[in-house]
C-alpha cells in the first residue's frame, strides 16, 4: 500500500499493540462516563444514540434509521420499542408504504433534546480534554471504521 509505513514490534501478539483492544477499552470506558449523565434522562448509551438520529432527522422510517446508526433492525427493534413504552417517540405505519414503519418524536421527546444539550458538554468535562483533540480523534475514528468496511457495501 502506498504511504502505509510498517515498524517492527517486538510481539506483534502483545495485547497492548492490539488496536483492537485499545478501542474496545476506549468505548467501554467512554460509553461508561455517559451513564450517570444519562441516567437522569431515563436514557441508555444506545437509547441516546437513537434520539440524537431523531432530534436531528425525524420523521424516519426504521430502515433509515437502523442505516444512521449502523445497527441491524432487529437491535434497533427493541429500542424503539423501549422508547415508545417511554413516550419519549411512536411508530407508524408509513402513509405511503404500509410496509414500512416511521419513527416520529413525541411532545415529550422533543422536550428531552433541552436536557440532552448539557450531554456533550459534561462528557467533555469528564474526559478533561480539549475539545480540539476530541475533535481530531474522531476524525480518525471515522477513518478508522471508513478503512474497516468492506468494498462492498
Amino acid at each position: 500500500m502506498a504511504g502505509t509505513k510498517i515498524t517492527q514490534v517486538e510481539n506483534p501478539l502483545s495485547l497492548e499493540q492490539q488496536v483492537c483492544f485499545a478501542l474496545a477499552v476506549a468505548s467501554r470506558t467512554v460509553i461508561a462516563l455517559y451513564r450517570p449523565v444519562l441516567e437522569p434522562m431515563g436514557l441508555t448509551h444506545p437509547q441516546y444514540l437513537v434520539m440524537l438520529a431523531l432530534w436531528e432527522f425525524e420523521p424516519v422510517s426504521v430502515k433509515d434509521l437502523s442505516g444512521m446508526l449502523q445497527l441491524e433492525p432487529a437491535t434497533l427493534s427493541p429500542l424503539l420499542k423501549r422508547l415508545e413504552a417511554a413516550g419519549l417517540l411512536r411508530r407508524d405505519r408509513s402513509a405511503t408504504d404500509e410496509r414500512s414503519l416511521a419513527v416520529a418524536l413525541t411532545d415529550k421527546g422533543r422536550d428531552l433534546r433541552k436536557q440532552a444539550l448539557n450531554v456533550p458538554p459534561a462528557i467533555i468535562d469528564r474526559l478533561g480534554m480539549d475539545v480540539d483533540e476530541l475533535v481530531e480523534l474522531h476524525a480518525r475514528l471515522t477513518r478508522v471504521i471508513a478503512a474497516a468496511k468492506p468494498a462492498d457495501r
